[in-house]
């Protein structure tokens, strides 16, 4: 039997429909949530994830912010940008749209945006908050990972589950929010010989590489849950993800389809998270 297709699409709406009456909490105090966007250079992906946040925000009822500066923005000018997002109160959140041109250390900026603010949740505190088990804001991604393994009634606790990727801004939360919900993780990498094995004892496999269709049919355990992470333009112009979709599909029990599954959650996310720091200015 075909594995059932978590719909990334349809939970990202359900989200948003949540938060429309913590939205009108806020409005009635006065507050609406506001989310500020850093874009620097022209990339056509970078400028339409940020579209595509404002969409979001606007269906929200959350306020944006687009501050756009050319590919050969100075460090200096983006930095007192970040400086006035942070000192401005009608701003809940900031975002750095990622990459940045390589003239640019990306580190060093994503450290000026407030903790507070930081609703990317890609600061150094609000990771360590993450790794201590007490988050304030998870990155996007990861966030949605888990609320697409969630919403399909998938057990996590006790579980094998392997990650397949190790950056900051995915692979590493996810690891650390599976392990968090008492699963049995292993975080797997470039590095890592003699992957397929590994992936095959994964009743959650989550698969963010960069790598197009780097994972086929021999390395799925019969019955697991697929998340495809990756977003990867084919040589034909076509979107695909990490995972061999028709292949999986006839072995996984549960898969996400790229496009449509985990991107859509990882801008909800997001402005869910803008709208929890407008919450706390309250508190």
């Amino acid at each position: 039997m075909p594995a059932k297709l978590i719909d990334g699409k349809a939970v990202a709406a359900q989200l948003r429909a949540s938060l429309a009456p913590r939205v009108a909490r806020l409005a009635a105090r006065g507050v609406r949530p506001a989310l500020a966007a850093v874009l620097v250079g022209d990339d056509p992906a970078s400028q339409l994830y940020v579209r595509n946040k404002v969409r979001a925000c606007a269906d929200t009822g959350v306020r944006s912010e687009v501050h756009a500066f050319p590919a050969d923005a100075g460090a200096t000018a983006l930095a007192d940008r970040i400086e006035r997002l942070n000192a401005d109160e009608r701003v809940h959140g900031i975002i750095v749209q990622l990459p940045l041109p390589p003239a640019l250390d990306a580190a060093r900026l994503l450290a000026s945006i407030s903790p507070a603010k930081d609703v990317d949740g890609f600061h150094a505190q609000n990771l360590g908050a993450l790794l201590q088990g007490r988050p304030r804001f998870v990155p996007g991604t990861p966030a949605g990972v888990l609320r697409l393994i969630e919403h399909a009634g998938v057990p996590i606790a006790g579980r094998r589950a392997v990650v397949i990727g190790r950056s900051t801004i995915v692979g590493k939360p996810t690891a650390l929010l599976l392990l968090q919900r008492d699963a049995t993780v292993t975080l797997c990498h470039s590095k890592t010989p003699d992957l397929a094995p590994l992936a095959r004892e994964a009743d959650i496999l989550v698969v963010a590489a960069g790598r197009a269709k780097l994972v086929g049919r021999a390395m799925v355990k019969p019955g697991a849950c697929v998340i495809d992470v990756g977003i990867n333009r084919a040589a034909d112009g076509k979107v695909v993800g990490d995972v061999d979709f028709d292949a999986v599909r006839e072995v996984a029990g549960w898969l996400t389809p790229v496009p449509g599954g985990v991107g859509p959650m990882t801008v909800a996310m997001l402005i869910a998270n803008t709208v929890e720091a407008a919450e706390r200015t309250l508190d």
